[in-house]
């Protein structure tokens, strides 16, 4: 064999090396450098073309480097390809701007859905795929490996442990994928300590560290105060609790990020122990720490939660209840959104969240016109896992009501996830909650998708809750008698003013469709007099002064 011609099997690590050599003689020896040098550690490890990671969670981001990275000079720096969760901030636009980015694979851009959707317009943005969190994680294990990760801690002591704390988040997961696979971690902290409280991510693990010039930023998404919480979020609460909840005896479940959400949980205390439901149902759940979850928490409906992340202002609640919360020795949290959305996508009964809009088939999407907002963990829990084999009370009950069963499997006995999205007919700007056709056709024609991006199919779709009741979709024996039952809960949108009312009343009559009438809801007394809290000051004496909101929740 010629000798010269031999395969190189460890061309990643002797490129590695070329960069950390470059890198050596900007910073020189050790893993901590100071910040004024951290665009130019970056010129130093980050070559064109490399798939990058910059760390945009749901809450904490890595702020800094996000900003050293948009000022690195794009004729070194170019074409990156940003393999990340969340477009959070602006500067994670800012790279596409400037040049030093062109492609883009994501899970979430709720805070940038606006201004992504006119760069895939304009032609600064290409994008890969939309992926939920789960999805995208496995990627970065196959087909989009960070060539470097540019990360987030608390603190760092001087070997390079890192301390992740009440945010531990995505950091475990795009850590082990970058360094195994030969990458270039470089990790942001707000401290740099001699004794961590506990060593979240190894020294091995990381190759640099820069002391930030003030701590990072953490975004507070699932905080809601219940004072703009309205009397139809309310009924919309009393109908999934009596209609769903109750109906089928749901104890593991995830609440999706809203003010309809926020509501259930509000409501759990008052409307929901006066239905006789406590201990039936909202045991187990995998979820942020809600502040809107305390006043439940306190009166002992919840046994367990595991969190994707933190949520600022909850850390000595979380630290005082650890019971219910998973907590390490050093008695903060401890989250993980990769394990999260593993128990979201095979432990749980029921997902239920929202939405922007339904099709007339139950397809929903958050990709609306204008918008991107991407669909983070829904689709991975707002699905019937296939691989699922363990049995649960609502599981087994939605499995036997399940209309198509018998075409699809026969007599063989099987579950069903529970997948509810509670839906307002019209939302703001009377912008239709309900429509013919996604805009998602629109969005993948303009972004050269493959297919629409949708968050939730409809074939997974279980049950639809709005202010006009319930559709048991999973009930349904057909397709058109599923539509008949979206146009039934659409109210006087262009889909809802297509039921016919024939129909609608045999929906009613199978069951397939309920109103607040049909479950002895008395409508009048839904309004925000049933909430436990009704503002954020009132959550905080819920926790005995535990919980401290954030300075723009302070109203008082």
């Amino acid at each position: 064999m010629d000798r010269e011609k031999e395969q190189v099997w460890d061309s990643l690590r002797i490129d590695t090396a070329e960069r950390m050599n470059t890198a050596r003689k900007i910073i020189g020896e050790g893993k901590i450098f100071p910040a004024d040098k951290t665009v130019a550690l970056l010129e130093a490890v980050i070559k064109p073309g490399d798939k990058v990671n910059l760390e945009g969670n749901n809450q904490k981001q890595a702020d800094f480097l996000a900003d050293c990275l948009c000022k690195v000079d794009p004729a070194k720096i170019h074409d990156l390809h940003m393999v990340q969760s969340v477009l959070s901030l602006p500067t994670h636009l800012d790279v596409f701007d400037k040049g030093i980015a062109k492609k883009v694979d994501f899970s979430f851009s709720g805070p940038q859905a606006g201004r992504l959707a006119k760069y895939v317009d304009e032609g600064k943005i290409e994008i890969g795929a939309i992926h939920t969190y789960l999805e995208l994680f496995g990627r970065y294990f196959l087909d989009l490996t960070p060539r470097v990760a540019l990360i987030v801690a608390f603190q760092a002591d001087k070997e390079g442990n890192l301390y992740s704390g009440f945010n531990t988040e995505d950091t475990p997961v795009i850590v082990e994928a970058t360094k195994f696979k030969q990458g270039i971690v470089v990790a942001q902290v707000n401290e740099i300590v001699d004794k961590l409280p506990r060593v979240d991510i190894p020294a091995d693990w990381v190759d640099f560290v820069v002391k930030s010039p003030k701590p990072f930023y953490i975004e507070p998404l699932f905080t809601r105060d219940p004072a703009l919480i309205t009397d139809a979020q309310v009924l919309r609460a009393m109908i999934a609790i009596k209609g769903v909840y109750a109906e089928y005896g749901i104890q593991r479940l995830n609440h999706g990020v809203g003010f309809d959400t926020a509501a259930i949980e509000l409501l759990l205390p008052t409307y929901g122990e006066e239905l006789g439901l406590k201990g039936k149902i909202c045991s187990y759940f995998s979820l942020n720490p809600h502040p809107t979850m305390i006043p439940a928490i306190e009166r002992g409906w919840v046994k367990s939660i595991h969190c994707f992340g933190g949520e600022l202002g909850m850390e000595e609640y979380v630290k005082a209840r650890s019971d219910v919360f998973f907590v390490g020795p050093d008695g903060s949290l401890r989250s993980n959104r990769a394990y999260s959305q593993t128990a979201g996508h095979y432990a749980l009964d029921m997902f239920i969240g929202g939405t922007l809009q339904i099709d007339k088939y139950g397809n929903s999407s958050t990709a609306v016109a204008g918008r991107i907002a991407g669909f983070g963990g829904a689709p991975n829990m707002g699905c019937d896992a296939k691989g699922r084999r363990h049995s649960s009370p609502a599981w087994l009950k939605c499995g036997e009501e399940y209309g198509l069963k018998e075409e699809l499997y026969g007599d063989l006995p099987r579950g069903k996830r529970l997948v509810v999205q509670l839906q307002e007919t019209f939302r703001e700007k009377l912008a239709p909650g309900f429509v013919e056709k996604l805009d998602a056709w629109k969005l993948a024609k303009a972004a050269n998708m493959p297919i629409p991006p949708v968050m939730i199919y409809g074939d997974d779709l279980t049950h639809i809750v709005t202010e006009e009741g319930i559709a048991y979709l999973n009930k349904c024996a057909s397709l058109t008698e599923r539509t008949a039952a979206v146009r039934a809960v659409a109210g006087f949108t262009e889909v809802g003013m297509l039921a016919d009312p024939d129909e609608t009343m045999r929906l009613r009559k199978k069951g397939i469709f309920k109103t607040p009438e049909d479950l002895e809801i008395d409508v009048t007394r839904a309004n925000r007099s049933m909430l436990a809290a009704k503002n954020m000051r009132e959550l905080v004496e819920w926790s005995n002064g535990l919980y401290n909101p954030p300075a723009r929740f302070r109203n008082w």
